[in-house]
């Protein structure tokens, strides 16, 4: 997002929050407006419009398909659905207009954009009449948000999807093929994939098509998280939190810090982090400390400053986003650090993957060893971690390498705790032994970044050797 988008937004917010009467509808209505809004440019330039109706789309289908009885009736659920037919219309229309600086696109069949509005009401009626038989919605459901979850994160296969579009536009085949860009899938997928879960298990609430979308498309949060449970989101969606004069200073505090952070701090340090191009030319082993240290910083400052941005923007709307960053680099071990960074993140893997994995494996008829345990669990759900980013090799190693990090220190920890010396044990010990475990930590992590921010595991690899001197 731009600085003028978020300006925008936030002035938006500001008025969503004061309003009497139809806060939910009027966030329905941004929310579903941003999501055409802040997609970024595409080579393909009628994706700009079907990208976010894919999004709309599939919220629907899983709203459809986890919906109670209770919750669908027209009555509760037409204005919801006449704001989400307008923006849709609206932003198609706009090809018309031609309010370039709001938005642009080509689309070159209104009847299809009808076509897909229809298809889409006459699926959700057909789900509706059909759900109560079969649970293989639910499963269907989650098994595409996966698979398109996998395409989208797989260079090879979107590759295919974009040489695929090059061909139906009748483009010569020689043009570059670029990644498609969908704005907030990752996030979204997450959120839904949450609720199709809690309803497997029966935990969901009642939600109508407002809170299910406002949820899910919430436009503080939507591009890049941070990942809220939808019991929490939805109980401060329909009573929000006051907003008297300390509430208003915590939420602009946050704004202001978010700003900087993201746009002063993470864009000074973008001009010195570790890029391939550095690694190939720079020479000095000092010098690639310098350019890794500031991709730490940098990713850290961009990520945090907009969960800021997003926390206070939130909160001006009366609702508190959960906290994604804790000072992670300043933990003296890796659990304390993945317990503070992308906190929510880490959450969602731990309550839908780590904690599910392990209490099958110690239910097993025979049990096995602990440590075997928390070998499979940890690199797992670490592994799954760095896929999630992309399903590359570097992302692999990058989520191996923490995965087996985190092993060897439950290991040692466990192994060290009977032998601690007694002077460890004194305040100043404590001072000493904590700074070590956070130089330690924050190098661990800052080595792991190699993998995560170069293209090539080669050229991570070797800025591996010229960090410790070796070329």
């Amino acid at each position: 997002m731009t600085i003028l988008q978020i300006a925008v937004l936030v002035i938006l917010a500001i008025v969503i929050g004061q309003l009497p009467r139809g806060r939910q509808l009027a966030m329905l209505a941004i929310s579903t407006f941003a999501i055409f809004w802040l997609q970024p440019p595409e080579p393909f330039v009628t994706l700009l419009f079907w990208l976010p109706v894919a999004t709309l789309g599939i919220t629907l289908i899983c709203w459809t398909v986890t919906s109670s009885p209770e919750s669908r009736g027209w009555r509760q659920n037409w204005p919801a659905a006449v704001i989400l037919i307008s923006i849709t219309v609206m932003m198609d229309l706009n090809r018309i207009f031609k309010f370039t600086q709001i938005f642009t696109t080509k689309t070159p069949i209104p009847e299809l954009v009808l076509a897909v509005l229809v298809g889409l009401g006459v699926l959700t009626m057909l789900i509706i009449r059909w759900h109560r038989a079969s649970p293989f919605f639910l499963a269907a459901a989650f098994a595409g948000i996966i698979l398109i979850f996998i395409i989208l994160k797989t260079p090879d296969l979107i590759s295919r999807v974009s040489g695929n579009l090059v061909n139906l536009r009748g483009a010569n085949p020689a043009d570059k093929i670029t990644p498609l860009t969908w704005l907030g899938y990752s996030y979204i997928a997450f959120r839904l994939l949450h609720t199709i879960r809690d309803k497997q298990t029966g935990r969901l609430p009642d939600l109508t098509i407002a809170d299910y979308f406002n949820y899910a498309i919430f436009f503080p949060s939507f591009p890049a998280g941070p990942i809220d449970r939808v019991e929490r989101f939805v109980k401060e969606l329909k009573t929000p939190l006051s907003l008297a004069n300390d509430d208003w200073l915590e939420a602009g505090t946050r704004l202001f810090v978010g700003l900087f952070k993201k746009f002063v701090i993470a864009e000074l340090l973008a001009t010195i982090s570790l890029s391939n191009l550095l690694v190939i030319q720079v020479k000095s082993a000092g010098w690639m400390w310098v350019f890794l240290y500031a991709y730490a910083l940098q990713i850290y400052f961009d990520f945090s400053g907009y969960t800021d941005i997003a926390i206070g923007m939130g909160r001006l709307m009366g609702i508190r986003l959960p906290e994604n960053f804790n000072a992670p680099y300043l933990k003296p071990n890796l659990t304390q650090f993945w317990n503070s960074w992308h906190m929510s993140l880490t959450q969602w893997f731990r309550a839908y993957y780590f904690n599910p994995i392990t209490r099958a494996m110690r239910s097993t008829k025979r049990p096995l060893p602990v440590w075997v345990i928390i070998l499979v669990t940890q690199i797992s759900t670490m592994l799954l971690i760095g896929l999630w980013h992309g399903a590359t090799a570097g992302f692999a190693i990058w989520g191996l390498w923490h995965g087996i990090g985190l092993f060897v220190q439950n290991r040692w920890s466990e192994f060290i705790r009977p032998r601690v010396p007694a002077w460890v044990q004194t305040q100043n010990g404590q001072k000493v032994a904590n700074a070590f475990g956070v130089f330690l930590t924050f190098n661990f992590v800052a080595l792991g970044w190699l993998f995560f921010n170069l293209a090539d595991p080669a050229i991570a690899w070797l800025a591996m050797k010229k960090l410790i001197g070796v070329m």
